[in-house]
Protein backbone atom coordinates (compact mmCIF):
# COMPACT_ATOMS: atom_id res chain seq x y z
CA UNK A 1 0.00 0.00 0.00
CA UNK A 2 1.58 3.22 -0.88
CA UNK A 3 0.79 5.95 1.53
CA UNK A 4 2.15 9.48 1.78
CA UNK A 5 2.46 11.26 4.55
CA UNK A 6 2.20 15.04 4.79
CA UNK A 7 1.38 17.76 7.14
CA UNK A 8 -1.97 17.73 6.85
CA UNK A 9 -2.02 13.68 7.19
CA UNK A 10 -0.22 14.65 10.58
CA UNK A 11 -2.36 15.13 13.53
CA UNK A 12 -1.61 16.37 17.08
CA UNK A 13 0.68 14.00 19.62
CA UNK A 14 -2.97 13.51 21.76
CA UNK A 15 -4.73 12.66 18.62
CA UNK A 16 -1.41 10.01 18.38
CA UNK A 17 -2.27 8.87 21.65
CA UNK A 18 -5.37 8.44 20.88
CA UNK A 19 -5.52 6.63 17.53
CA UNK A 20 -2.93 4.16 18.97
CA UNK A 21 -5.27 3.05 21.33
CA UNK A 22 -7.61 2.41 18.64
CA UNK A 23 -5.08 0.48 16.57
CA UNK A 24 -4.24 -1.63 19.22
CA UNK A 25 -7.30 -2.32 20.77
CA UNK A 26 -9.79 -2.60 17.15
CA UNK A 27 -13.46 -2.37 18.03
CA UNK A 28 -13.49 -3.28 20.98
CA UNK A 29 -12.26 -0.04 22.06
CA UNK A 30 -12.79 2.01 19.26
CA UNK A 31 -10.89 4.32 21.51
CA UNK A 32 -9.31 7.87 20.42
CA UNK A 33 -8.95 8.03 23.96
CA UNK A 34 -13.27 9.29 24.33
CA UNK A 35 -14.12 12.28 25.56
CA UNK A 36 -10.93 13.77 27.10
CA UNK A 37 -9.11 14.06 24.15
CA UNK A 38 -11.89 15.06 21.39
CA UNK A 39 -10.80 18.34 21.39
CA UNK A 40 -7.28 17.29 20.40
CA UNK A 41 -9.07 15.51 17.36
CA UNK A 42 -10.68 18.02 15.53
CA UNK A 43 -9.74 17.01 12.06
CA UNK A 44 -10.59 13.12 12.70
CA UNK A 45 -13.91 11.60 13.13
CA UNK A 46 -14.99 8.17 14.34
CA UNK A 47 -17.67 6.45 12.69
CA UNK A 48 -19.09 3.19 13.91
CA UNK A 49 -20.88 1.34 10.97
CA UNK A 50 -22.99 -2.06 10.74
CA UNK A 51 -20.00 -5.24 10.89
CA UNK A 52 -21.59 -6.00 6.96
CA UNK A 53 -20.80 -3.19 5.54
CA UNK A 54 -17.43 -4.36 5.87
CA UNK A 55 -16.06 -4.83 1.98
CA UNK A 56 -15.65 -8.55 2.01
CA UNK A 57 -13.39 -7.88 -1.43
CA UNK A 58 -11.89 -5.46 0.32
CA UNK A 59 -11.87 -1.67 -1.45
CA UNK A 60 -11.84 -2.71 -5.16
CA UNK A 61 -14.37 -0.78 -7.44
CA UNK A 62 -14.06 -4.15 -10.07
CA UNK A 63 -15.78 -6.19 -7.29
CA UNK A 64 -18.24 -3.84 -5.20
CA UNK A 65 -16.65 -1.32 -3.45
CA UNK A 66 -18.61 1.78 -4.23
CA UNK A 67 -20.94 0.46 -6.86
CA UNK A 68 -22.45 -2.68 -5.26
CA UNK A 69 -25.69 -3.11 -3.85
CA UNK A 70 -25.52 -0.53 -1.23
CA UNK A 71 -23.85 2.37 -3.49
CA UNK A 72 -21.66 5.21 -2.15
CA UNK A 73 -19.03 7.17 -2.92
CA UNK A 74 -15.53 4.71 -3.29
CA UNK A 75 -13.53 7.82 -1.22
CA UNK A 76 -10.33 6.37 -2.02
CA UNK A 77 -11.03 6.52 -6.10
CA UNK A 78 -12.19 9.20 -8.50
CA UNK A 79 -15.48 8.44 -10.52
CA UNK A 80 -15.85 10.10 -13.93
CA UNK A 81 -18.99 12.03 -13.00
CA UNK A 82 -20.48 12.19 -9.88
CA UNK A 83 -24.20 13.27 -8.93
CA UNK A 84 -24.40 16.42 -6.78
CA UNK A 85 -27.27 16.74 -4.39
CA UNK A 86 -30.18 17.26 -6.48
CA UNK A 87 -28.97 14.13 -8.30
CA UNK A 88 -27.94 15.94 -11.48
CA UNK A 89 -24.79 14.45 -13.12
CA UNK A 90 -21.39 16.46 -12.84
CA UNK A 91 -18.05 15.96 -13.91
CA UNK A 92 -15.09 14.93 -11.26
CA UNK A 93 -12.29 12.96 -13.69
CA UNK A 94 -14.46 14.38 -16.64
CA UNK A 95 -14.31 17.63 -17.64
CA UNK A 96 -17.42 17.16 -20.06
CA UNK A 97 -18.87 14.52 -21.59
CA UNK A 98 -21.29 14.17 -24.69
CA UNK A 99 -23.36 11.22 -26.34
CA UNK A 100 -23.95 10.68 -29.93
CA UNK A 101 -27.27 11.43 -31.58
CA UNK A 102 -27.42 7.52 -31.46
CA UNK A 103 -27.43 7.11 -27.91
CA UNK A 104 -24.36 4.44 -28.61
CA UNK A 105 -21.22 6.33 -27.92
CA UNK A 106 -20.18 8.22 -25.22
CA UNK A 107 -17.42 10.32 -24.87
CA UNK A 108 -15.46 11.84 -21.76
CA UNK A 109 -12.77 15.00 -22.22
CA UNK A 110 -9.88 13.72 -18.53
CA UNK A 111 -8.76 16.25 -16.92
CA UNK A 112 -5.43 16.13 -16.91
CA UNK A 113 -3.84 16.54 -13.31
CA UNK A 114 -5.06 13.96 -11.40
CA UNK A 115 -2.02 11.37 -10.07
CA UNK A 116 -2.73 8.45 -8.81
CA UNK A 117 -1.65 8.09 -4.97
CA UNK A 118 1.73 6.37 -5.89
CA UNK A 119 2.48 9.61 -8.25
CA UNK A 120 1.50 8.18 -11.15
CA UNK A 121 -0.58 9.79 -13.56
CA UNK A 122 -4.25 9.18 -14.20
CA UNK A 123 -5.32 8.61 -18.10
CA UNK A 124 -8.06 7.63 -20.22
CA UNK A 125 -6.23 4.30 -20.27
CA UNK A 126 -6.51 3.68 -16.74
CA UNK A 127 -10.67 4.63 -17.50
CA UNK A 128 -10.83 2.64 -20.48
CA UNK A 129 -9.01 -0.46 -18.10
CA UNK A 130 -11.19 0.29 -15.56
CA UNK A 131 -14.26 -0.07 -17.54
CA UNK A 132 -13.35 -2.69 -19.47
CA UNK A 133 -12.62 -4.73 -16.49
CA UNK A 134 -15.99 -4.72 -15.10
CA UNK A 135 -17.51 -5.73 -18.32
CA UNK A 136 -15.25 -8.79 -18.52
CA UNK A 137 -15.38 -9.62 -15.10
CA UNK A 138 -18.48 -12.22 -13.69
CA UNK A 139 -17.59 -11.09 -10.14
CA UNK A 140 -18.48 -7.28 -10.39
CA UNK A 141 -21.46 -5.98 -9.09
CA UNK A 142 -21.05 -2.89 -11.00
CA UNK A 143 -23.66 -2.73 -13.81
CA UNK A 144 -22.12 -1.99 -17.66
CA UNK A 145 -23.47 -4.90 -19.18
CA UNK A 146 -24.83 -2.28 -22.07
CA UNK A 147 -21.48 -1.21 -22.48
CA UNK A 148 -19.46 -3.03 -25.31
CA UNK A 149 -16.36 -1.63 -24.67
CA UNK A 150 -14.06 1.31 -23.43
CA UNK A 151 -11.38 2.77 -25.73
CA UNK A 152 -8.71 5.64 -24.71
CA UNK A 153 -8.87 7.61 -27.92
CA UNK A 154 -6.08 9.54 -26.24
CA UNK A 155 -4.19 9.87 -22.67
CA UNK A 156 -7.51 12.70 -21.99
CA UNK A 157 -10.29 11.15 -24.05
CA UNK A 158 -12.14 8.32 -23.49
CA UNK A 159 -15.11 6.43 -25.54
CA UNK A 160 -17.65 3.97 -24.02
CA UNK A 161 -19.41 2.47 -27.17
CA UNK A 162 -22.71 0.87 -26.25
CA UNK A 163 -24.87 -2.24 -27.48
CA UNK A 164 -27.95 -0.13 -26.78
CA UNK A 165 -29.07 3.05 -25.78
CA UNK A 166 -28.63 3.20 -21.68
CA UNK A 167 -27.91 6.65 -20.60
CA UNK A 168 -28.26 5.20 -16.72
CA UNK A 169 -24.21 3.90 -17.52
CA UNK A 170 -23.89 7.79 -16.22
CA UNK A 171 -25.50 6.52 -12.82
CA UNK A 172 -23.06 3.32 -12.78
CA UNK A 173 -19.66 5.72 -14.05
CA UNK A 174 -21.00 8.21 -10.73
CA UNK A 175 -19.77 5.44 -7.97
CA UNK A 176 -17.46 3.84 -10.28
CA UNK A 177 -13.78 4.48 -9.34
CA UNK A 178 -11.13 4.41 -11.55
CA UNK A 179 -8.21 2.26 -11.31
CA UNK A 180 -4.74 2.18 -12.28
CA UNK A 181 -3.77 0.18 -14.94
CA UNK A 182 -0.12 -0.42 -14.31
CA UNK A 183 -0.73 -1.29 -10.62
CA UNK A 184 -3.82 -3.30 -10.89
CA UNK A 185 -3.62 -6.76 -9.30
CA UNK A 186 -4.93 -9.71 -7.17
CA UNK A 187 -4.38 -8.02 -3.58
CA UNK A 188 -5.62 -4.66 -5.38
CA UNK A 189 -8.90 -4.76 -2.69
CA UNK A 190 -6.77 -4.81 0.60
CA UNK A 191 -3.65 -2.00 -0.80
CA UNK A 192 -5.88 -0.20 -3.27
CA UNK A 193 -4.37 2.81 -4.93
CA UNK A 194 -6.82 5.53 -6.23
CA UNK A 195 -6.88 9.36 -7.00
CA UNK A 196 -10.01 10.12 -4.55
CA UNK A 197 -9.89 12.38 -1.55
CA UNK A 198 -8.78 9.74 0.55
CA UNK A 199 -5.96 6.71 0.76
CA UNK A 200 -6.20 3.92 2.70
CA UNK A 201 -4.03 3.69 5.80
CA UNK A 202 -4.82 0.38 7.97
CA UNK A 203 -7.01 -2.20 7.53
CA UNK A 204 -7.60 -4.42 10.29
CA UNK A 205 -10.24 -7.01 8.59
CA UNK A 206 -13.12 -7.48 10.87
CA UNK A 207 -12.16 -4.24 13.46
CA UNK A 208 -11.66 -1.05 11.54
CA UNK A 209 -10.23 0.89 8.68
CA UNK A 210 -8.73 4.13 8.96
CA UNK A 211 -8.47 7.03 5.85
CA UNK A 212 -6.20 9.41 5.57
CA UNK A 213 -6.45 12.68 3.36
CA UNK A 214 -4.73 12.16 0.19
CA UNK A 215 -2.10 14.92 -0.59
CA UNK A 216 -1.79 14.54 -3.66
CA UNK A 217 -5.79 14.61 -4.39
CA UNK A 218 -6.92 17.02 -7.20
CA UNK A 219 -9.67 18.44 -5.51
CA UNK A 220 -10.82 20.40 -2.31
CA UNK A 221 -8.45 19.30 -0.15
CA UNK A 222 -10.77 17.38 2.89
CA UNK A 223 -11.66 19.26 6.09
CA UNK A 224 -11.96 16.01 7.97
CA UNK A 225 -8.67 14.70 7.44
CA UNK A 226 -8.59 11.35 9.16
CA UNK A 227 -11.52 8.98 9.01
CA UNK A 228 -11.98 6.19 11.85
CA UNK A 229 -14.65 3.88 10.90
CA UNK A 230 -14.87 0.58 13.22
CA UNK A 231 -17.16 -2.44 12.29
CA UNK A 232 -19.56 -3.45 14.99
CA UNK A 233 -23.02 -4.74 15.72
CA UNK A 234 -25.79 -2.55 17.19
CA UNK A 235 -25.45 -3.73 20.72
CA UNK A 236 -21.33 -2.71 20.20
CA UNK A 237 -21.87 0.83 18.53
CA UNK A 238 -24.84 1.75 21.37
CA UNK A 239 -21.72 0.72 23.90
CA UNK A 240 -19.24 2.95 22.31
CA UNK A 241 -21.88 5.81 22.09
CA UNK A 242 -22.18 5.31 25.96
CA UNK A 243 -18.38 5.38 26.45
CA UNK A 244 -18.13 8.50 24.23
CA UNK A 245 -15.37 6.31 22.31
CA UNK A 246 -17.10 7.22 18.49
CA UNK A 247 -18.68 10.57 17.06
CA UNK A 248 -21.19 9.35 15.24
CA UNK A 249 -23.06 5.37 15.15
CA UNK A 250 -25.68 4.11 13.35
CA UNK A 251 -29.04 2.72 15.16
CA UNK A 252 -32.79 2.11 14.72
CA UNK A 253 -35.97 3.54 15.31
CA UNK A 254 -36.11 0.98 17.96
CA UNK A 255 -33.58 2.67 20.02
CA UNK A 256 -34.56 6.15 18.83
CA UNK A 257 -36.22 6.75 22.51
CA UNK A 258 -32.51 6.52 23.69
CA UNK A 259 -30.36 9.02 25.35
CA UNK A 260 -26.75 9.69 25.75
CA UNK A 261 -24.57 12.85 27.37
CA UNK A 262 -23.04 14.45 25.12
CA UNK A 263 -25.08 13.02 21.60
CA UNK A 264 -28.31 13.80 19.78
CA UNK A 265 -30.18 11.24 17.91
CA UNK A 266 -29.82 12.20 14.19
CA UNK A 267 -32.46 11.25 11.19
CA UNK A 268 -30.96 11.57 7.59
CA UNK A 269 -33.38 11.59 4.94
CA UNK A 270 -33.36 8.43 2.34
CA UNK A 271 -34.97 6.41 -0.56
CA UNK A 272 -34.60 3.54 1.52
CA UNK A 273 -37.77 2.57 0.38
CA UNK A 274 -39.90 -0.51 1.56
CA UNK A 275 -42.74 -1.84 -0.67
CA UNK A 276 -44.52 -4.86 -1.03
CA UNK A 277 -44.67 -6.79 -4.94
CA UNK A 278 -48.02 -7.73 -5.48
CA UNK A 279 -48.05 -10.65 -8.33
CA UNK A 280 -50.73 -9.84 -11.42
CA UNK A 281 -50.86 -12.91 -12.89
CA UNK A 282 -53.17 -15.80 -11.54
CA UNK A 283 -51.36 -19.05 -10.24
CA UNK A 284 -50.05 -22.24 -12.26
CA UNK A 285 -47.22 -20.04 -14.01
CA UNK A 286 -43.37 -20.66 -14.07
CA UNK A 287 -40.53 -18.63 -14.64
CA UNK A 288 -36.84 -20.20 -15.37
CA UNK A 289 -34.38 -17.99 -14.21
CA UNK A 290 -30.57 -19.02 -13.93
CA UNK A 291 -30.52 -21.44 -16.69
CA UNK A 292 -32.43 -24.13 -15.47
CA UNK A 293 -33.76 -22.81 -11.98
CA UNK A 294 -37.52 -22.83 -11.81
CA UNK A 295 -39.83 -20.86 -9.91
CA UNK A 296 -43.45 -20.98 -9.54
CA UNK A 297 -45.59 -17.91 -10.53
CA UNK A 298 -48.75 -15.64 -9.87
CA UNK A 299 -50.92 -15.73 -7.12
CA UNK A 300 -55.34 -16.27 -6.97
CA UNK A 301 -55.75 -13.29 -4.37
CA UNK A 302 -53.56 -10.34 -5.82
CA UNK A 303 -54.08 -11.36 -9.17
CA UNK A 304 -57.70 -9.29 -9.28
CA UNK A 305 -56.33 -5.88 -9.79
CA UNK A 306 -59.28 -4.89 -7.72
CA UNK A 307 -57.27 -6.48 -4.69
CA UNK A 308 -53.87 -4.88 -5.58
CA UNK A 309 -55.61 -1.42 -5.69
CA UNK A 310 -57.82 -2.19 -2.39
CA UNK A 311 -54.59 -2.71 -0.88
CA UNK A 312 -52.73 0.89 -1.79
CA UNK A 313 -55.92 2.38 -0.77
CA UNK A 314 -56.45 0.59 3.14
CA UNK A 315 -52.48 0.89 4.08
CA UNK A 316 -52.60 3.95 6.51
CA UNK A 317 -48.74 4.75 5.68
CA UNK A 318 -48.82 7.52 8.63
CA UNK A 319 -49.81 4.97 11.10
CA UNK A 320 -47.07 2.25 10.16
CA UNK A 321 -44.62 4.83 10.10
CA UNK A 322 -45.34 5.92 13.91
CA UNK A 323 -45.60 2.30 14.91
CA UNK A 324 -43.20 1.04 13.66
CA UNK A 325 -40.56 3.20 13.13
CA UNK A 326 -41.20 5.49 16.10
CA UNK A 327 -42.02 8.01 13.25
CA UNK A 328 -38.85 7.82 11.68
CA UNK A 329 -39.50 7.93 7.58
CA UNK A 330 -41.98 9.50 5.12
CA UNK A 331 -44.88 7.98 3.33
CA UNK A 332 -43.49 6.08 0.17
CA UNK A 333 -45.49 5.73 -3.03
CA UNK A 334 -43.09 4.47 -5.24
CA UNK A 335 -39.34 3.31 -5.43
CA UNK A 336 -37.70 6.78 -5.72
CA UNK A 337 -39.94 9.08 -4.42
CA UNK A 338 -38.76 13.11 -4.66
CA UNK A 339 -35.73 11.71 -7.16
CA UNK A 340 -36.02 13.57 -10.73
CA UNK A 341 -37.51 10.93 -12.62
CA UNK A 342 -40.61 10.33 -9.76
CA UNK A 343 -43.96 10.33 -10.67
CA UNK A 344 -45.81 12.38 -8.57
CA UNK A 345 -48.85 9.80 -9.80
CA UNK A 346 -48.08 7.28 -8.09
CA UNK A 347 -48.81 9.06 -4.44
CA UNK A 348 -52.72 7.69 -3.48
CA UNK A 349 -54.74 8.64 -0.56
CA UNK A 350 -55.81 6.37 2.15
CA UNK A 351 -59.64 5.99 1.87
CA UNK A 352 -60.45 2.72 3.46
CA UNK A 353 -64.57 2.85 2.31
CA UNK A 354 -63.30 3.29 -1.50
CA UNK A 355 -61.13 0.05 -0.76
CA UNK A 356 -64.27 -1.82 0.76
CA UNK A 357 -66.50 -0.56 -2.00
CA UNK A 358 -63.86 -2.08 -4.74
CA UNK A 359 -63.51 -5.29 -3.05
CA UNK A 360 -67.30 -5.43 -2.83
CA UNK A 361 -68.07 -4.76 -6.46
CA UNK A 362 -65.23 -7.69 -7.64
CA UNK A 363 -67.22 -9.95 -5.95
CA UNK A 364 -65.34 -10.18 -2.55
CA UNK A 365 -67.44 -10.93 0.34
CA UNK A 366 -66.96 -11.35 3.81
CA UNK A 367 -67.38 -14.94 5.45
CA UNK A 368 -68.25 -15.57 8.81
CA UNK A 369 -64.68 -14.62 10.08
CA UNK A 370 -64.37 -11.73 8.54
CA UNK A 371 -62.24 -12.73 5.70
CA UNK A 372 -63.53 -12.56 1.93
CA UNK A 373 -64.47 -14.95 -0.47
CA UNK A 374 -65.10 -15.14 -3.93
CA UNK A 375 -65.76 -18.23 -6.65
CA UNK A 376 -64.47 -20.92 -3.08
CA UNK A 377 -60.74 -18.12 -3.32
CA UNK A 378 -60.27 -17.13 0.25
CA UNK A 379 -58.72 -13.66 0.08
CA UNK A 380 -55.26 -14.71 2.09
CA UNK A 381 -51.91 -14.91 1.46
CA UNK A 382 -48.68 -14.77 3.22
CA UNK A 383 -46.62 -11.95 3.34
CA UNK A 384 -42.75 -13.17 3.12
CA UNK A 385 -39.96 -10.68 5.14
CA UNK A 386 -36.56 -11.23 6.06
CA UNK A 387 -36.43 -12.41 9.15
CA UNK A 388 -32.84 -11.02 10.61
CA UNK A 389 -34.68 -7.66 9.91
CA UNK A 390 -36.54 -6.47 13.11
CA UNK A 391 -38.07 -3.61 11.28
CA UNK A 392 -39.13 -6.00 8.62
CA UNK A 393 -40.54 -8.10 11.02
CA UNK A 394 -42.98 -5.26 12.85
CA UNK A 395 -43.70 -3.78 9.34
CA UNK A 396 -44.94 -7.14 8.26
CA UNK A 397 -47.47 -7.41 11.36
CA UNK A 398 -48.14 -4.27 11.13
CA UNK A 399 -50.00 -4.47 7.26
CA UNK A 400 -51.31 -7.37 8.67
CA UNK A 401 -53.36 -6.15 10.89
CA UNK A 402 -54.42 -3.51 9.15
CA UNK A 403 -55.47 -5.39 5.86
CA UNK A 404 -57.46 -7.67 7.95
CA UNK A 405 -59.90 -4.27 8.57
CA UNK A 406 -60.50 -4.77 5.28
CA UNK A 407 -60.77 -8.44 4.98
CA UNK A 408 -58.09 -9.61 3.69
CA UNK A 409 -56.01 -12.10 5.77
CA UNK A 410 -52.26 -11.59 5.58
CA UNK A 411 -49.80 -14.04 7.47
CA UNK A 412 -46.10 -12.62 7.64
CA UNK A 413 -43.51 -15.18 7.28
CA UNK A 414 -40.10 -14.52 7.96
CA UNK A 415 -37.40 -16.35 6.42
CA UNK A 416 -33.74 -16.11 4.97
CA UNK A 417 -33.15 -14.70 1.59
CA UNK A 418 -32.80 -18.60 0.58
CA UNK A 419 -36.28 -19.70 1.70
CA UNK A 420 -37.94 -16.64 0.46
CA UNK A 421 -36.57 -16.64 -3.10
CA UNK A 422 -38.72 -19.43 -4.11
CA UNK A 423 -41.47 -17.71 -3.43
CA UNK A 424 -40.26 -14.69 -4.98
CA UNK A 425 -43.37 -14.28 -7.99
CA UNK A 426 -46.09 -16.48 -6.44
CA UNK A 427 -46.26 -14.40 -2.95
CA UNK A 428 -45.62 -10.73 -1.81
CA UNK A 429 -42.60 -10.35 -0.62
CA UNK A 430 -41.28 -7.29 1.50
CA UNK A 431 -38.50 -5.51 -0.02
CA UNK A 432 -36.09 -2.92 0.50
CA UNK A 433 -35.06 -0.84 -2.56
CA UNK A 434 -33.96 3.03 -3.26
CA UNK A 435 -30.85 4.38 -4.89
CA UNK A 436 -29.56 7.41 -6.24
CA UNK A 437 -30.48 6.16 -10.17
CA UNK A 438 -33.85 5.57 -11.60
CA UNK A 439 -32.12 1.89 -12.62
CA UNK A 440 -34.53 0.32 -10.51
CA UNK A 441 -37.53 1.78 -11.60
CA UNK A 442 -36.63 0.20 -14.88
CA UNK A 443 -35.88 -3.07 -13.71
CA UNK A 444 -38.75 -3.47 -11.28
CA UNK A 445 -41.24 -2.38 -13.83
CA UNK A 446 -39.78 -3.81 -17.02
CA UNK A 447 -41.18 -6.93 -18.63
CA UNK A 448 -38.02 -8.58 -18.34
CA UNK A 449 -36.60 -6.65 -15.51
CA UNK A 450 -34.45 -8.73 -13.10
CA UNK A 451 -36.79 -7.19 -10.63
CA UNK A 452 -40.16 -7.68 -11.60
CA UNK A 453 -41.57 -9.70 -8.96
CA UNK A 454 -45.17 -8.92 -9.14
CA UNK A 455 -45.24 -10.53 -12.95
CA UNK A 456 -46.56 -7.68 -15.00
CA UNK A 457 -46.16 -7.13 -18.62
CA UNK A 458 -47.03 -4.01 -20.69
CA UNK A 459 -45.20 -3.13 -24.03
CA UNK A 460 -46.58 0.40 -22.98
CA UNK A 461 -44.59 0.31 -19.86
CA UNK A 462 -41.55 -1.11 -21.78
CA UNK A 463 -41.58 1.51 -24.80
CA UNK A 464 -41.65 4.42 -21.77
CA UNK A 465 -38.70 2.84 -19.81
CA UNK A 466 -37.19 2.12 -22.96
CA UNK A 467 -37.25 5.81 -24.31
CA UNK A 468 -36.43 7.18 -20.97
CA UNK A 469 -32.83 5.07 -21.39
CA UNK A 470 -32.38 6.29 -25.10
CA UNK A 471 -32.44 9.57 -24.39
CA UNK A 472 -28.62 11.71 -24.96
CA UNK A 473 -29.54 14.35 -22.06
CA UNK A 474 -30.45 13.08 -18.83
CA UNK A 475 -32.83 15.76 -18.18
CA UNK A 476 -35.02 14.90 -21.03
CA UNK A 477 -35.51 11.43 -19.84
CA UNK A 478 -37.64 12.59 -16.90
CA UNK A 479 -40.69 12.58 -18.90
CA UNK A 480 -40.99 9.07 -20.09
CA UNK A 481 -39.72 7.89 -16.32
CA UNK A 482 -42.75 9.41 -15.34
CA UNK A 483 -45.27 8.20 -18.39
CA UNK A 484 -43.63 4.74 -17.39
CA UNK A 485 -45.42 5.09 -14.08
CA UNK A 486 -48.87 6.56 -15.27
CA UNK A 487 -49.77 8.12 -18.81
CA UNK A 488 -53.08 8.68 -17.80
CA UNK A 489 -54.31 5.39 -19.25
CA UNK A 490 -52.04 2.62 -17.71
CA UNK A 491 -48.88 2.15 -15.81
CA UNK A 492 -48.21 0.38 -12.78
CA UNK A 493 -49.65 2.95 -10.54
CA UNK A 494 -52.31 2.80 -7.63
CA UNK A 495 -54.95 3.97 -10.11
CA UNK A 496 -53.69 1.40 -12.58
CA UNK A 497 -52.13 -2.18 -12.86
CA UNK A 498 -51.08 -1.07 -9.06
CA UNK A 499 -48.05 -3.79 -9.07
CA UNK A 500 -46.69 -2.73 -6.05
CA UNK A 501 -47.66 -0.98 -2.70
CA UNK A 502 -45.48 0.92 -1.45
CA UNK A 503 -45.25 1.97 2.15
CA UNK A 504 -42.56 3.82 3.76
CA UNK A 505 -39.22 5.55 3.32
CA UNK A 506 -37.28 4.19 6.37
CA UNK A 507 -34.80 7.13 7.92
CA UNK A 508 -31.23 6.71 8.62
CA UNK A 509 -30.72 6.88 12.15
CA UNK A 510 -27.44 7.75 13.64
CA UNK A 511 -26.47 8.86 17.60
CA UNK A 512 -23.89 11.87 16.84
CA UNK A 513 -21.41 13.46 19.19
CA UNK A 514 -22.46 17.05 19.71
CA UNK A 515 -20.76 19.44 17.85
CA UNK A 516 -19.81 17.54 14.82
CA UNK A 517 -21.20 19.08 11.75
CA UNK A 518 -22.68 16.08 9.36
CA UNK A 519 -24.54 17.73 6.46
CA UNK A 520 -27.58 15.80 4.95
CA UNK A 521 -26.45 15.85 1.41
CA UNK A 522 -28.03 13.88 -1.10
CA UNK A 523 -30.80 11.58 -0.10
CA UNK A 524 -28.90 8.00 1.42
CA UNK A 525 -30.28 4.91 -0.87
CA UNK A 526 -30.72 1.78 0.38
CA UNK A 527 -28.52 0.57 3.04
CA UNK A 528 -27.19 1.95 6.05
CA UNK A 529 -23.56 1.86 5.31
CA UNK A 530 -21.10 4.09 3.51
CA UNK A 531 -23.32 5.91 2.15
CA UNK A 532 -23.26 8.29 5.33
CA UNK A 533 -19.70 9.11 4.04
CA UNK A 534 -20.65 10.47 0.85
CA UNK A 535 -19.64 13.62 1.72
CA UNK A 536 -17.33 13.40 4.74
CA UNK A 537 -14.74 15.26 3.19
CA UNK A 538 -16.72 18.70 4.47
CA UNK A 539 -17.67 17.03 7.77
CA UNK A 540 -16.35 19.87 10.37
CA UNK A 541 -16.48 20.42 13.94
CA UNK A 542 -17.63 23.49 15.75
Amino acid sequence: MHCAVTRRSLLSASMFAATASLVGCGADAASRGSAQDHDASKNQVVVAMNATSEPAAGFDPLVSWGCGEHVHAPLIQSTLVTTADDLSIVGDLATEHLCSSDGLVWTFAIRDDAVFSNGDPLTASDVAFTVNGVIESPGSEADLSMVERAVAVSDTVVELHLSKPNNTLLYTLAVLGIVPEASYGDDYGHNPIGSGPYVLKRWDQGQQVIFEANPGYYGEAPVMERVIVVFMDEDAALAAVQKGDVDIAYTFATHADRTFDGYELTAFKTVDSRGISLPCIPAGGTRVLEGDIAYHTGNDVTCDVAVRRAINLAIDREQLIDNVLNGYGRPAFSVGDGMPWSSPDMRVERDIDAARALLDEAGWKSGTDGIRERDGVRAAFDLWYSSDDSVRQATAHEVANQLAELGIEVKPQGGSWDEIYPHQFEQPVLWGWGSNAPVEVYELNYSTGWGNYSCRESAVTDAYLDQALAQTDVEASYEYWKKAMWDGTEGPAPQGDASWAWLANVDHLYFKREGLVAPQGKAQPHGHGWSLLNNVASWTWK
